[in-house]
């Protein structure tokens, strides 16, 4: 499976229960941080074109959240494809706002069986 290049991108509106000081990430009304992951992980997510029986699972992140954004203002993030390993699937991840770039990283996810993954998750509360 050679993914290398897709690109994918996910827009927000940033709202009172994206802040930091909603998801109790921080004391501040600004983009929270685990809210600008979020926006990288769908940005990964809408690059791929998996099959029905497929799905992605993140495993890794590493973001630098490099600028706040208040409340109103428009964000994106950017996702591209730098590498596949077998089944896991490396992406370049930036993000911005309406000023300027508020973050970038590197994103892993790895292509799962859905009804395999639910199993094992599902098994969890039976063992």
């Amino acid at each position: 499976m050679n993914n290398q290049g897709l690109k994918g991108k996910s827009e927000s509106i940033v709202t009172e229960e994206k802040t930091a000081k909603f998801v109790g990430s921080g004391e501040l009304e600004v983009l929270a941080t685990p809210m600008l992951a979020a926006l990288m992980e769908n940005a990964a997510v809408r690059a791929l074109n998996l099959p029905e029986d497929q799905t992605s699972v993140g495993t890794y992140l590493n973001l630098k959240h490099l600028a706040p954004t208040p409340v109103g203002m428009e964000v994106w993030a950017e996702a591209e494809v730098i590498k596949t390993e077998g089944r896991k699937i490396i992406f370049k991840v930036v993000a911005f706002d309406e000023k300027e770039k508020i973050g970038e990283g590197e994103h892993e996810r790895v292509v799962v069986s859905k009804d395999k993954f639910i199993t094992k998750a599902k098994n969890k509360k039976s063992g």
